[in-house]
């Protein structure tokens, strides 16, 4: 089945439009069970973090908190405190103090701040305590976080190659990957806390060279690009998760779609809001006649069946959710719309095949990594992707709780 979004007719004003009735999203994005799976996860007494499921019955593995996906969690606690400003006690979402509880499990990540194994993923790891700042713009911790991840991710900056170096690895090999666009926000966030606007300059140093190099002519991404560190020239453009070099990996293009759409949305260049609607173009039209984000876009259907990713789904969603909100800014109504009814469509059909109402995680048909063996789960990042596409519609004034 295929959700489409009747939004053609949308003013050159999207957020003060009435079509919420005309956008249909699953019922499952506001299910009471949302809120009861994730209180039943938050209150189990653990030193560690959820990541991804077993394939079976759907329960959390869980890892330590240095790991670049220990964020997620916090943050989605965080969401559900938003979903209860918009939503009120509605869908179960009244039954916790999740502030609380986003603050109490965002303190297993605060040795990460000044030693970490997770190198560039420290802006991943910033998510819950971003949060925190917009419901206390003062609170000490998350600010002492927020510059202290900044300062990790800004030390890894190269201004010959002009990035950020994704991974270690021996000199002069300088590697840099797509997921890395993500990360960069927290450089901004530190930028405004601090007004260091070097933070702000390596963040769009680095922007400039991924849009250069990472994306090939007809829009497709690479997943991992070698740099020499000494001269700056690209060596090699491979893939680490995806089917092949020259394929594109899903989540990475989701990845490099919300980026870009969040650069343009820092600096207003439109540079950036270029080349998202490039990269999403690419990822809408790639998706095949099932409605379903496969793990990879280029990966063969058989053998064995191509596996979904719930989680590039998921992530997508949010990625043409925020391009549609900067068309919006530049009064492109029929383009807001059509990244609207895609997202629709992208988030109706995942959840049509990957809703599980028995497992601990919201999503299964995840992809957490398929060349090591790690798909069919849920995954952490999906489900907060999953509520946080709610929270967006919803405050947008497009969906009802």
């Amino acid at each position: 089945m295929r959700f489409f979004a009747a939004g053609s007719a949308l003013t050159a004003s999207l957020l003060s439009s009435p079509i919420a009735s005309a956008l249909t999203t699953p019922p499952e994005l506001f299910s009471p069970l949302v809120a009861s799976k994730v209180l039943a996860t938050a209150k189990s007494v653990r030193n560690t973090f959820p990541q991804y499921t077993d394939t079976s019955a759907g329960n959390w593995q869980f890892f330590n908190a240095d790991t670049w996906t220990s964020g997620f969690f916090p943050a989605t606690l965080y969401e559900l405190n938003r979903r209860k400003t918009l939503c009120g006690t509605r869908n179960g979402v009244g039954s916790a103090d999740w502030v609380n509880l986003g603050r109490a499990w965002s303190t297993g990540e605060i040795p990460l701040e000044t030693h970490t194994g997770v190198g560039h993923d420290v802006g991943f790891l910033s998510f819950p305590f971003v949060n925190e700042l917009e419901i206390n713009p003062t609170n000490a911790t998350a600010i002492t976080a927020v510059n202290n991840f900044a300062k990790q991710l800004a030390g890894r900056f190269n201004p010959v190659v002009g990035c950020t170096r994704s991974w270690d690895s021996a000199n002069p090999d300088f590697q840099v990957i797509i997921d890395n666009m993500m990360n960069l926000e927290v450089l901004f966030v530190s930028a405004q806390l601090t007004g260091n606007l070097t933070l702000r300059d390596i963040a769009i140093s680095h922007a400039d060279k991924t849009l250069v190099n990472h994306i090939r002519p007809d829009g497709g991404t690479w997943h991992v690009l070698h740099y020499n560190s000494n001269t700056g020239a690209v060596t090699s453009k491979v893939t680490s998760q995806g089917f092949s070099d020259n394929s594109t990996w899903s989540r990475g293009q989701a990845w490099a779609i919300f980026g870009f759409a969040n650069m343009y949305k820092r600096t207003g260049y439109s540079r950036y809001l270029d080349t998202a609607r490039r990269l999403a173009t690419y990822f809408v039209s790639h998706i095949p006649a099932d409605g379903i984000v496969p793990w990879d876009f280029n990966a063969p259907m058989t053998p064995p069946p191509r596996p979904a990713d719930s989680s590039a789904a998921t992530l997508a969603t949010n990625a043409l959710i925020l391009l549609a909100q900067q068309e919006t800014k530049v009064g492109n109504s029929t383009g807001a719309a059509f990244w609207l009814d895609s997202a629709s469509q992208i988030l109706g059909n995942i959840t049509q095949l990957a809703w599980r109402p028995s497992w601990q995680s919201l999503l299964s048909n995840g992809t957490v990594n398929r060349p090591a063996g790690n798909s069919l789960t849920g995954i952490v990042y999906g489900d907060y992707y999953f509520i946080r596409a709610g929270n967006e519609l919803k405050s947008m004034g497009l969906v009802s709780c």
